[in-house]
């Protein structure tokens, strides 16, 4: 790709231009800067060299506070330092009551400041937030070396879960408090995710693909609770990520590493300043076979920033490029794992590729000593095709080939001619999707921060404008089992009879679908943070939403019925407060409400009648309700700074309680890989979030624990089909579908939902065992969760789990460091997300009928029970790696 390769060019060049930098730097001043312009940050100048003093220029507490100078870096100083903090272009709303002794840490200390909103210049002290915060820096990917930015909130963010519904490493989702923002179509998102101001949520399904974000270029990343603020889908909170520039990254780096499951990876990032001149370039590239069948994942993704400052102004143009093949292997019936091991798959080619390229440009100005602009404008191309072997429900039939229901399939462009079924041996199919989006936006933000009636103030004023332009495809071949339940593609792609004399025959769910979605996303949004006393700070705000989400159908004229506008718009406000207590801890609490729009592939994939491919086909549509969420928080939050300033305790404890109006959540239809999405009523998340860390200049070490009760507020009657437990005709509940012994469920209220654990806690430490070499340990563990396709709470629920992680790096020379990698030290064996299947198809494609021989002769024996329809995502084994890290 043309601007991949210009990503790998600017670091190349960036690397260059450092080496020069630093020869001409040698044995002078680590910071030779214009006046008012702040250097890198001490774990930034990462040159490799034993560096002359180096002066840290952190955010001013108080206009006339002196920058202190940070120690000298000693002899052999590990690679894990302090992340880059943003620039600020004027003082915090409320400084906080004096200056912190510095100390050079194991790990380093938080930032004090952190956005309030996706732009630059909202900065406003954690202490006055009255929200959950959880800020990182990019120490905390250094730490465990992490290349997925999921596993470091996996491990260090309180509430975080990954949930792994297609079974790679690289399509993981992260959860927070029981909302989603994942790679899957087919999952209601609930979070706001930002990378330098822009919304990187996709136009067609709001979800994330995390594995476009190069791990080694992340400054800074924040996890906040939900804040209207940020827009459509913060309905559960936003994570907004800020890139590294050449302002704040000086030198170059080069990391491989290799190991189990024929990992393979290098990376690669360098930094460099001239003036108020500024580059910085990011590029990983990794291979890795996974520890499943077909789970293979190959990764290329790169970052580049080009920025400039002057006097009261900075801007940046940066790049982000990715592209990626990944092996989807899913869930599986927990008795095929058992009968052929833990790398077994169930239904395959599941395979995801993408493509990405993402560029934007960002500025602030500081008109005045009290007031900046800050902006944003992008644009983003996408594109994806997915392919999804399945098991189906057609059969031969008096037309030839018929779903269940009895309506016939023909081959496109043949209909009227029948399909011989017999030459297709056991049947399964093919589901192609594919969308190609175009997305642009621009953002503008004001604040102004000049005292109001004799007290500190802040406030903040801005607006967004967000397009999508996606072109999408959906399509269902016909195919034959092989072994390992592969469905080989040897038939024609089907299409119902659009002209069927039954309309409820016409085959419409396995028509071909060609369409053309259009978002508008428009919001205007304001927030004043006034301290009535130097203790007390009152937040107010709130955002308009509209959203236009229009559906074309650009395929056969016979399915018009998708065509279709919808619209949505709310004001959501904010309120709250913050107390400080004592210099060392406050009190917090607040009250939000926003909402998230349904989205292009909910909209028209919600008629129950016509259940689409989750990587969604779609139908004609009842219309979907936006979510609504009203949010309830109150906190404490505090640090405590020992007097030589060498050691540092910093805590919280919250609790939050969440109601969602209007839910949506998708059902899962009989036929395998086919659902679609309903409003579901009210739905509550409540619960806790407890974190401690400890650091002083040898050990760093780390706690939390949360607790998230997610339950069905509303009584809700649903299909299951699959589900053992559910022996209710739906009839039973004066439902009437077409199919007379269709099965239903009952949810009723305070049942708790699918897929999220009560409780969550992690733990872990680095500790210094000489100036050269640390060694490290991460626990993450996780209670149970309830099944998919369980909402009525009749199985019994997947497992919970706990893992350890080790790591650990020596620093030969100042230039080269080696480091181990550890995951599932003991080799736990677990699940991490878990459904429901078919089980007498699933018979027929695999082993047989009664396990006596089928398309898989590796299989015979293997009777499923029906009784036991559970499918599982297993957890990674027992892995290590181990890297060569080169710093220049």
């Amino acid at each position: 790709m043309k601007a991949l390769s210009l990503c790998v060019a600017t670091a190349t060049l960036a690397v260059l231009s450092v080496s020069e930098a630093k020869a001409q730097d040698a044995g002078g001043a680590a910071s030779q800067q214009p006046a008012g312009q702040s250097a890198p940050s001490a774990g930034e100048a990462q040159t490799g060299q034993k560096l002359p003093e180096v002066q840290v220029i952190q955010q001013q507490q108080k206009a006339t506070a002196k920058p202190k100078k940070s120690a000298q870096k000693p002899k052999n100083q590990p690679v894990q330092q302090a992340g880059p903090t943003a620039p600020q272009m004027a003082e915090p709303t409320a400084s906080e009551a004096g200056a912190a002794p510095q100390a050079v840490f194991a790990y380093p200390a938080p930032p004090s400041d952190v956005k309030v909103s996706p732009l630059s210049g909202s900065e406003v002290p954690i202490g006055k937030i009255p929200y959950s915060v959880t800020p990182l820096t990019s120490a905390a990917f250094d730490r465990d070396h992490s290349v997925n930015v999921q596993d470091t909130l996996n491990s260090r963010v309180p509430g975080v879960v990954i949930d792994d519904l297609q079974g790679n490493a690289f399509q993981t989702g992260v959860q927070y408090r029981g909302f989603e923002a994942s790679p899957v179509n087919g999952l209601p998102q609930g979070l706001a995710v930002y990378q330098n101001g822009v919304r990187i949520n996709e136009a067609f399904g709001d979800t994330v693909n995390w594995d476009f974000i190069p791990a080694n270029a992340i400054a800074d990343l924040t996890v906040m609770s939900s804040n209207p603020i940020f827009g459509l889908n913060a309905i559960g909170g936003a994570i907004n990520l800020t890139m590294k520039d050449g302002f704040n990254f000086h030198g170059a780096d080069i990391d491989t590493r290799f190991g189990s499951f024929g990992r393979k990876q290098v990376s690669a990032e360098a930094g460099m300043q001239s003036g108020n001149w500024a580059a910085y370039g990011a590029f990983e590239a990794i291979n890795d076979d996974g520890f499943r069948d077909f789970s293979g994942a190959e990764e290329r993704r790169g970052y580049a920033d080009l920025g400039v400052k002057g006097d009261g102004a900075e801007f940046h143009f940066n790049f982000t490029g990715a592209t990626g093949e990944v092996g989807v292997t899913a869930a599986v019936p927990e008795e095929l794992l058992d009968f052929g091991g833990r790398s077994r798959t169930f239904t395959s080619p599941q395979i995801t590729d993408n493509e990405m390229e993402m560029y934007s440009f960002n500025g602030v100005v500081q008109a005045t000593p009290t007031l900046s602009f800050s902006g944003v404008t992008y644009y983003r191309h996408f594109k994806q095709s997915h392919i999804d072997g399945n098991i189906s429900e057609f059969e031969p039939c008096d037309a030839g080939l018929c779903t269940e229901d009895g309506a016939p399939l023909y081959a496109v462009g043949a209909i009227g001619v029948p399909i011989d079924p017999s030459q297709y041996g056991v049947l399964g199919s093919i589901d192609k999707t594919g969308q190609n989006a175009d997305s642009f936006g621009v953002s503008l933000q004001a604040t102004e921060k000049s005292r109001l009636l004799g007290h500190r103030n802040q406030f903040i004023i801005g607006s967004s404008y967000d397009r999508g332009h996606v072109a999408y495809q959906a399509s269902s071949q016909l195919g034959t089992f092989l072994p390992k339940y592969v469905v080989a593609g040897t038939g024609p792609t089907l299409t119902g009879d659009p002209n069927a004399a039954d309309p409820d025959l016409d085959g419409s769910e396995v028509t071909p679908r060609s369409l053309t979605t259009l978002n508008d996303y428009f919001g205007i949004y304001a927030l004043d943070a006034f301290d009535v006393t130097d203790q007390l700070t009152v937040t107010v705000g709130g955002r308009f939403n509209y959203a236009r989400v229009q559906i074309i159908n650009t395929g056969d004229p016979s399915l018009d019925v998708l065509n279709g506008v919808n619209e949505y718009n709310r004001f959501n406000p904010s309120a709250g407060f913050t107390y400080t207590i004592t210099p060392t801890m406050s009190f917090y609490g607040g009250y939000s409400e926003a909402n998230r729009a349904a989205t292009a592939s909910e909209i028209a994939c919600s008629d129950p009648e016509n259940p689409c491919i989750i990587e969604s086909a779609l139908a004609s549509d009842p219309p979907l309700k936006q979510v609504v969420t009203r949010t309830w928080e109150l906190g404490l939050r505090g640090q405590d700074i020992s007097w030589t300033g060498h050691e540092r305790w910093d805590w919280s404890i919250g609790w939050f309680r969440a109601l969602n109006d209007d839910d949506i959540i998708q059902i899962a239809d009989s036929q395998q890989g086919r659902g679609y999405f309903a409003n579901a009523g009210v739905t509550q998340r409540q619960g806790i979030d407890a974190a401690i860390s400890y650091r002083n200049d040898r050990l760093f070490a780390y706690a939390s624990y949360s607790y998230v009760d997610a339950t069905f507020q509303s009584t809700n009657i649903i299909p299951s089909e699959n589900n053992p437990k559910v022996e209710t005709e739906c009839e039973d509940f004066g439902i009437h579908p077409d199919d007379d012994d269709q099965l239903c469920l009952k949810i009723s209220p305070g049942n708790r939902m699918p897929g999220i654990p009560r409780h969550r806690f992690k733990a872990g430490f680095d500790y210094k065992l000489t100036p050269k070499w640390i060694f490290g340990a991460d626990l993450i563990a996780a209670s149970d969760q309830i099944f998919y396709g369980d909402e009525g709470n009749l199985d019994k629920p997947l497992g919970g789990y706990a893992k350890v992680n080790l790591h650990s790096s020596y620093d030969i020379t100042n230039h080269i460091q080696v480091y181990g990698l550890v995951e599932n030290l003991f080799d736990q064996q677990y699940g991490i997300y878990g459904t429901y299947f078919n089980t007498g198809l699933a018979q027929t494609a695999g082993p047989g009928e009664s396990g006596t021989g089928g398309p898989d002769p590796s299989l015979k024996g293997l009777v499923y029970d029906p009784n036991n329809a559970r499918t599982i995502t297993p957890a990674i084994p027992f892995a290590a790696y181990g890297g060569l890290k080169v710093k220049f």
